[in-house]
């Protein structure tokens, strides 16, 4: 589930940088997807499927 919204939020980070809608808020998105991300294998923790 977790990776699921990870690769939402950077299609669609692509998606507004591709055609310059959203800005600044797409790309906080995308920041709290990689912190999230990293933070999962820091931990060392799996996400359920």
């Amino acid at each position: 589930m977790l990776y699921t919204i990870i690769s939402l939020l950077v299609l669609f980070w692509v998606v507004g940088l591709l055609s310059h809608v959203g800005g600044s808020f797409i790309h906080a998105l995308l920041v709290i997807a990689l912190a999230i991300f990293v933070f999962d294998l820091v931990t060392g923790r799996r996400a359920a499927l």
